[in-house]
């Protein structure tokens, strides 16, 4: 791997600016961790992270006072200060020492020098830094020769594995982020540790984990990460079910498929094609429930029926858990894992214009992203089989525009409204009224009528009379 020079880093105004405020104080200051790494790397990051052995909120409040900045925030318990300026994020820290308890979430802190601070770093490749004071100004200070591991693309600890990840167990989840994202390999002794280790990630609280998780699967291939989380054992600490996905039973001759590296490989087809994380959720759900609905027929072999609506009922409780957001995102995911076979089964059938409408009805502005999660999904080792599918399944998507552009059911709204029945009739907001719009929305659906006010209107008015209603005077 080719590492770049970072002595142009040094001619950024910020970097400019941090020199001067430092040999202003007198102090010793040095940006560390990613910014360095990334720098080398020749990848873009605005996040500065500076350590001083001095006071670091003191020395972030200098350079507020020199740029103007306003808000700088403080984070007493932590020693640490935070100043924007323009679009750099500029952290500030004094130099330090840092150990968990075996049973803690919360670290000790005490203060400590460059080397210190650099030793209890997670991984060599974050633990070099740039000198800015007046007398080591542009200085690369690399220890640990984190230079040699970004060329050689290995993620390894600066100590003892086992000292590392018991300092702070969820360097072990950044241990599989970094190697996901940036294509590295996770050295043997790292690997063995997490191995061994994996249960100290009890300790580390759902928002910490759930933050790195959603890091690893908005990578490009977001399946390394889940590998190497499955293989550690990491993953079962904070996501059974996904662990329960794994495994193939074969009864009678007859066998199933892996269901968690299958979907790894449709988390991966959809990462391919969209960056939305909550798209990439549902794909990590969609088939999540084929465990506990599995069932061996002697005739029809393995079944999983119903996988996908009790999928859709298992989402809050994941994302409860997880801490993920609890909102429309979650609701999304949900409408996406409960339709996740529709669009395969009109593949399968000829697809009529009646389950089109539904299927637009049903799934709204979301109905392109159900489309990719779907295409997604068609995975198999039959070559000809997956090809077929994709065929149909470009016809689908054809067939949809033209039905959209023909009845306009995405999103649907019923033409005639509850309001016009009750006039209409002259009645009250009643069980008539919703049997009424319902036999509307489905007439419009199987295009027994258009989707047009007149013959909605004319339509309700038979289906009034049915009920007994009359027309009011």
């Amino acid at each position: 791997m080719r590492i770049r020079d970072h002595s142009k880093a040094l001619e950024l105004p910020v970097f400019k600016l941090l020199h001067e405020v430092v040999t202003e104080m007198d102090a010793e200051a040095y940006v560390v961790g990613g910014f360095v790494r990334d720098t080398l790397l020749g990848r873009n990051c605005k996040d500065l992270d500076v350590v001083t052995t001095g006071n670091g909120i003191a020395l972030a409040k200098a350079v507020e006072k020199r740029t103007g900045a306003k808000g700088v925030k403080v984070f007493k318990n932590f020693g640490t200060a935070m100043v924007r300026h323009g679009e750099w994020e500029l952290e500030f820290v004094g130099a330090r020492k840092e150990s968990y308890a075996r049973d803690s979430r919360k670290p000790f802190v005490e203060a400590g020098t460059l080397e210190d601070d650099q030793l209890r770093r997670d991984f060599t490749v974050n633990a070099m830094a740039i000198g800015l004071s007046k007398s080591n100004f542009g200085m690369l200070i690399d220890p640990f020769d984190g230079i040699a591991d970004l060329r050689g693309k290995i993620i390894r600890t600066p100590t003892d594995p086992h000292v590392t990840f018991s300092d702070d167990p969820l360097r072990m989840m950044r241990a599989v982020r970094f190697a996901t994202q940036l294509g590295f390999k996770i050295e043997a002794k790292a690997m063995e540790a997490m191995k061994e280790m994996h249960h100290r990630l009890k300790i580390v609280s759902a928002e910490r984990i759930t933050t790195e998780l959603n890091k690893i699967i908005e990578a490009d291939k977001p399946s390394v990460g889940f590998k190497l989380l499955f293989d550690t054992g990491l993953l079962g600490e904070f996501f059974p079910e996904m662990v329960a996905l794994q495994g193939a039973e074969e009864r009678d001759g007859i066998g199933h498929k892996d269901n968690f590296y299958h979907t790894l490989e449709v988390l991966d087809n959809v990462a391919g094609q969209s960056d939305n994380l909550w798209l990439r959720w549902a794909a990590i759900l969609h088939d999540i429930a084929k465990p506990v609905t599995k069932r061996f027929h002697p005739r029809a072999g393995w079944t999983f029926h119903g996988h996908e609506d009790k999928g859709a009922r298992m989402v809050p409780q994941i994302f409860k858990r997880l801490k993920l957001p609890l909102d429309q995102k979650m609701k999304y995911v949900q409408k996406l894992v409960a339709l996740h076979l529709r669009p395969i089964a009109l593949t399968k059938d000829i697809a009529t214009d009646s389950a089109l409408r539904r299927l637009l009805y049903d799934a709204g502005d979301d109905i392109d992203d159900l489309m990719i999660l779907c295409k997604s999904d068609i995975t198999s080792k039959n070559e000809s089989k997956v090809k077929r599918y994709l065929e149909n399944y470009e016809k689908v998507k054809k067939k949809l525009v033209l039905v959209e552009e023909k009845d306009r059911v995405r999103n649907w709204q019923p033409p005639v409204s509850g309001e016009v029945i009750m006039k209409t009739f002259g009645i009250a907001p009643s069980r008539e009224v919703g049997i009424i719009k319902n036999s509307i929305k489905e007439a419009i659906l199987d295009g027994q009528i258009r989707n047009d006010y007149d013959e909605a209107y004319n339509f309700m008015l038979n289906e009034g009379k049915k009920l007994g209603l009359q027309v009011a005077g």
